[in-house]
């Protein structure tokens, strides 16, 4: 990763701030604004329009004006001053990107401030903040103007031209067209109708009119349809609307051949133009009526249900506080919680997908130490995926495959570059995070390996991360318990060493969808708190410990939720625990032994004996991969 200069897309960005006058309309107020560019600052947040995580090329506009290419972050732009907020997953990335002109906000961090209290504070002086309402969510853009106006600041505003699109300009790439196609009720295990029918009970309860979707993976559950509108991602641009009548979904029309099409209408859902929604927005809010009430009080309105992740301009549109309410989705807590199907799906999946995983380290390391190739980041990366692209179901990665050697393995998000990456050196630690969509599930893997003589830090280290991976999986909960609880689980054995990492422990996993999925998490981020892990969730297991320029450690395995049985039940609440499906071995030569307790080299045979006796089959006797799954998978004494 190369330092990007940004200089002259910064100075033609602030050459618009100081020149152009641009025409606002306010989301918030009624009437249309003049925003006098001159006494504006601009934020940049990383999402496009669905609050996505990842996005379309067309839509990287913080990583076009910062040079940053992290997944997350925002960037603050003033006349004199440039600021790049992001997490300690990106610390290391972001402080080789970035160039000169750009402050680094190292979120999480004491006495560093967050970007929206960078931004308030240079937003004093009766300044405006000028932000592209469809790409800042209605909660933080409330939570902002109010910032602002505390500290003195005018107001916030909705730009209604995007600046840094003005600059990008001819360059910019064009917005993604693929097809959509429809996902069999035998890798979706419920129908459309079903899901509908779920849903609008849900709307009953919360006495609404409807829900406006906006978010991707909950279209693409919901209609049990995929697309490939956003890299490693099978979601298609587009929003929803289902009323207790009638669900509409709004699709760029060419995306949809017949068979999608007859889907849709044996579905009861009509197809209506992608940029019609805020028009019918309009509309939709326009046909509230007020419900009569028998004390003779004021009527109620039963309004209509946005994600509190849908975008300002989405609020907006459908008449703001009067007749929207924001809340968790419900799509998003039903997705989280998969079927039997899906479940079933993500076990076969990670079994072929483990398969796929022990081929390439037993080629790699044989390449590398036997046959002394050269083998870069990136060619051992492709590699990889040649090798999973053969299994059945296999559609395309999940996210770009993390090859990386020595120092590259502390960069938590390392993606290695054609010409610019390492050379994988053999004496060195190797970390390979990588996953791939199937049609029956998504996989997330990551195993650190050392082909040579590794340092007793870098056992130490490793074995203390495995520690924590084995307390997690092996840990048994009440229900009700939050992955913000079970978090320390996995820290412990390093925070005995006062060592930490600078990420969440776990993220939900998509059934062929996103390999990062809300609500739930294992973490330290608030929202884990709110909301407990229930049976059918799916998430990672992934503690791990980075040496800035020196190595890094992690390991991932992805795990179910299941009830289990207790000897007691305490408060009559049933007992929860894990079962893990990721189906590779652990790195013997890092492991010391020393620090393992009898319960933990006992977890470490039967999972290995599992691994073995799952994945054994997709290899001929006597090969290279037996070899391999015969040494990694020996009995610990």
């Amino acid at each position: 990763m190369e330092t990007v200069d940004t200089s002259q897309r910064l100075a033609k960005l602030r050459e618009l701030m100081k020149q152009k006058k641009v025409d606002v309309y306010s989301t918030i107020l009624s009437h249309p604004h003049r925003l006098y560019s001159t006494d504006t600052f601009l934020v940049v947040p990383s999402e496009d329009s669905h609050s996505s995580e990842y996005i379309a090329s067309c839509d990287a506009r913080r990583e076009y004006i910062s040079g940053f290419s992290g997944s997350a972050g925002c960037a603050v732009v003033t006349l004199e001053k440039a600021a790049l907020a992001t997490d300690g997953r990106y610390f290391n990335q972001a402080a080789r990107q970035l160039c000169d002109e750009w402050i680094l906000l190292r979120q999480g961090l004491q006495d560093v401030p967050t970007w929206q209290e960078w931004a308030t504070e240079q937003s004093q002086d009766d300044k405006v903040v000028g932000v592209d309402a469809t790409l800042i969510t209605a909660p933080d853009a409330a939570k902002l103007a109010k910032k602002i106006k505390e500290a003195g600041g005018r107001e916030l505003q909705a730009v209604e031209e995007n600046l840094i699109d003005a600059v990008w300009s001819s360059k910019r790439p064009a917005a993604p067209n693929q097809p959509v196609i429809a996902l069999d009720n035998i890798y979706a295990g419920k129908s459309v109708k079903t899901k509908l029918e779920e849903l609008r009970k849900e709307l009953e309860k919360k006495k609404s009119s409807g829900f406006v979707v906006s978010m991707l993976d909950e279209i693409a559950w919901l209609f049990n349809l995929r697309g490939n509108d956003i890299p490693y991602n099978p979601v298609f641009f587009s929003y929803a609307t289902v009323t207790p009548t009638a669900a509409t979904l709004y699709v760029d029309e060419s995306k949809l051949d017949k068979a999608v099409r007859q889907h849709l209408e044996d579905n009861s859902v009509s197809i209506q133009p992608y940029g019609s929604i805020f028009d019918d927005a309009q509309v939709l809010s326009r046909s509230i009526v007020p419900q009569n009430t028998e004390d003779g009080k004021a009527p109620k309105i039963k309004k209509f249900l946005i994600s509190n992740r849908a975008s300002w301009a989405l609020k907006a549109a459908l008449g703001g506080e009067k007749t929207v309410d924001e809340i968790r989705s419900p799509i998003c807590d039903a997705k989280a919680v998969k079927n039997e199907t899906e479940l079933e799906g993500m076990r076969q999946c990670h079994i072929r997908d483990g398969a796929a995983l022990i081929e390439y380290f037993a080629w790699l390391e044989n390449d590398l130490v036997e046959k002394k190739a050269v083998i870069d980041e990136v060619q051992a990366a492709d590699k990889l995926e040649k090798i999973r692209s053969k299994h059945k179901h296999f559609v395309g990665l999940s996210f770009d495959t993390i090859s990386s050697t020595g120092a590259n393995a502390a960069v938590i998000h390392y993606k290695p570059e054609p010409g610019k990456c390492a050379t994988i050196d053999p004496s060195k630690v190797y970390l390979c995070d990588s996953g791939a969509q199937f049609y029956d599930g998504t996989t997330d893997t990551t195993r650190t390996l050392h082909f040579g003589e590794p340092t007793e830090m870098e056992k130490r280290a490793y074995t203390l991360v495995l520690k924590g991976n084995i307390a997690l999986d092996t840990a048994v909960f009440p229900k009700g318990t939050t992955g913000f609880a079970l978090d320390t689980l996995a820290r412990q054995f390093l925070w005995e060493e006062g060592l930490d990492y600078r990420h969440g422990t776990g993220h939900g996993v998509g059934s062929f969808l996103n390999v990062h999925e809300g609500p739930i998490g294992i973490g330290t981020r608030i929202q884990y708190s709110e909301v407990p892990l229930v049976v059918g969730n799916v998430i990672s297991n992934e503690p791990g410990y980075y040496e800035d320029g020196n190595f890094g450690v992690r390991i991932e395995n992805i795990i179910l939720v299941k009830e289990v049985e207790t000897s007691h039940k305490f408060g009559d609440k049933p007992y929860l625990g894990f079962e893990h499906v990721t189906m590779v071995p652990y790195c013997r030569k890092l492991i010391d032994e020393s620090l393992l307790t009898r319960k933990e080299r006992h977890w470490l045979n039967e999972s290995h004996a599992d691994i073995m006796a799952k994945t054994q089959d997709y290899f001929k006797k006597d090969s290279l991969e037996i070899k391999y799954l015969e040494r990694e998978c020996e009995p610990f004494v």
